[in-house]
């Protein structure tokens, strides 16, 4: 069992470095719920789908992700707050690669 550490900015401004296991398949929104950073009901709407993007986050390390999908591509062009470094928290899965990820949660649409 591998946990990294990521920084997620919450939506209030506040900088959280949690610990996010690596071993359980669970991906950056999964992260965010289980810290509750975000008010229940406001993130991860669709459970993980790729269909809701309110689990919209700004990338703010160098650190290299999965190539976005084609789903993820076409919800963020319909999202709200969209930014160059902005992708889906539901479509990036905690691998050790993701160590010293750092992100900020996009506003509420």
């Amino acid at each position: 069992m591998m946990d990294i550490k990521i920084n997620i900015i919450d939506r209030d401004g506040v900088s959280h470095e949690v610990l996010a296991p690596t071993d359980m398949a669970m991906n950056l929104m999964e992260v965010v719920r289980s810290y509750e950073l975000a008010p229940e009901g406001t993130i991860g709407v669709c459970g993980g789908m790729a269909m809701c993007a309110s689990c919209q986050c700004y990338v703010l390390s160098e650190t290299e992700l999965p190539e976005m999908s084609d789903d993820e591509e076409a919800m963020l062009s319909e999202a709200f707050n969209v930014k160059e470094n902005s992708r889906l928290g539901c479509q990036i899965q905690m691998t050790p690669e993701m160590n010293g990820l750092e992100v900020e949660l996009a506003p509420e649409s």
